[in-house]
């Protein structure tokens, strides 16, 4: 082929699993990894999540801009700004000497400088936009794209709606109920088939308030029999959460700082989330009923936008950041867990998703790029 595919993107885990996702499609349809290169942010977390992939992985210099007038964010958008341009520089000099054939952008901050390094170089550019709402950088440079790959319907002229895209390793959970059985047992301790399982999940960080409420709601329901929770809290307040765990009489409560969502999602019954991209993509994909609780402040509030396309499907409760307590969140969750409603929740969720989408990226990658 030409020129390999750079894939960039990240600075969070919501950005660099699609990263993972298209490379996993276009090695899959007979690219080496030697044919394709990751580029991230420094500060983000593909230097971690991305080591291991066997691709050649560049990180830039940069942060994302702090949308607040307050002085210290202004003093810290200098900075920003000054990394971004330093990254610009590097970014040019990299898509010159390696002249990909595409480029393809997840968005986030670290997107920005090799998308603009493509434009500037006249080398074709994918955008993949992953939120009901586009990111900055993609706003900037959507109408140099090539093509547009969204995860949601677009009245761009350069759109494609192909869903966001999903690891194979998640597209592949077994979500039936022998399945899921199976992957109960397997755990330790296991969980017991009688009981409804509630999975906490809201990124690596964690969200404090929510994992406040989550707390709080396990100590009022020390009691029940017929529910496990599984508290991903990450790593932010896994140490206050675990110091307050209740003495549980009957509930079966599990705390860990990071989980392995393929796992959870295999013994999972509702969730309980935040609203990115990617675990919204999850949650339909697998017809998982959910509560979702959008990040607040998001840049264009895209988190509320992406969890209301799935409340207004039927398939998620949406609690904002301000109310969620343990008495909303015990409320929204004792009417899911009646099963006939839990049934049509699923059903709902499971209408917006697609298990094909990074398939279907990967084939617009591959005519974008004529090989």
């Amino acid at each position: 082929m030409p020129g390999p595919v750079v894939i960039t993107g990240g600075g969070t885990g919501g950005h660099v699993f699609p990263m993972q996702a298209i490379a996993e499609r276009l090695r899959a349809r007979g690219l080496d990894a030697t044919d394709l290169r990751f580029v991230g942010s420094e500060r983000g977390q593909e230097k971690v999540l991305l080591a291991t992939s066997g691709v050649e992985l560049t990180l830039l210099s940069g942060r994302g801009i702090k949308r607040s007038l307050r002085a210290r964010a202004l003093v810290d958008n200098v900075g920003a700004v000054l990394g971004i341009l330093g990254a610009v520089v590097v970014a040019l000099n990299l898509v010159r000497k390696w002249r990909p054939s595409v480029v393809v952008s997840v968005g986030g901050y670290a997107s920005f400088a090799v998308s603009f390094a493509a434009v500037c170089w006249r080398r074709p550019l994918v955008l993949v936009d992953l939120d009901a709402s586009e990111g900055a950088a993609h706003r900037l440079l959507g109408r140099f794209a090539n093509v547009r790959c969204c995860a949601f319907a677009s009245s761009e002229p350069n759109a494609v709606v192909t869903g966001a895209p999903l690891r194979d390793e998640i597209v592949s959970v077994d979500r039936a109920a022998s399945a899921r059985r199976a992957a109960r047992a397997l755990l330790d301790p296991p969980i017991e088939d009688e009981r409804t399982v509630v999975v906490v999940m809201t990124g690596s960080l964690g969200a404090t308030r929510v994992n406040r409420a989550v707390s709080e709601l396990a100590h009022e329901w020390s009691h029940r029999r017929d529910v496990t929770i599984v508290h991903v809290t990450g790593r932010r307040d896994f140490d206050t959460v675990r110091r307050s765990m209740p003495t549980t009489e009957g509930l079966d409560y599990r705390v860990v700082e990071f989980g392995d969502m393929v796992q959870l999602w295999s013994v999972c019954d509702v969730a309980v989330c935040r609203a990115g991209a990617t675990t919204v993509a999850e949650l339909t994909a697998l017809s998982i009923a959910s509560i979702l609780v959008p990040l607040p402040n998001a840049p264009g509030d895209h988190q509320t936008k992406n969890a209301r396309v799935v409340a207004d499907a039927g398939g998620a409760v949406v609690i904002s950041d301000q109310r969620c307590s343990a008495s909303s969140l015990a409320q929204a969750l004792d009417e899911i867990m009646v099963p006939a409603t839990r049934d049509v929740m699923e059903r709902c969720a499971g209408s917006l998703g697609r298990t094909e989408s990074s398939e279907a990226i990967a084939q617009v990658v591959v005519e974008v790029g004529r090989w």
